[in-house]
């Protein structure tokens, strides 16, 4: 299955892409994905277990993924 993961700030910075598609097993969980994305060149910037997003709804790392959805990674914000 096909899953979109969006990526944002330094994360996108370190992937080099916005937004990257990825072939995931079916049954594959957030926990996959984010695996996936980070054995890509410039993933171990990315942490093991980052704030995510499922179709513009807060997940968790154990939410199973449905083909073409949405994921996105949320970088750290600092306010001011």
């Amino acid at each position: 299955m096909t899953v979109k993961a969006l990526l944002f700030a330094s994360y996108a910075d370190a992937l080099g892409s916005q937004s990257v598609d990825l072939a995931l097993r079916p049954g594959a969980t957030i926990a996959d994905a984010v695996a996936a994305l980070r054995s890509l060149p410039g993933g171990t910037a990315l942490p093991a277990s980052p704030l995510v997003a499922v179709n513009l709804a807060y997940a968790d790392v154990t939410r199973v993924l449905e083909p073409g959805d949405e994921v996105a990674l949320i970088p750290p914000v600092a306010g001011g």
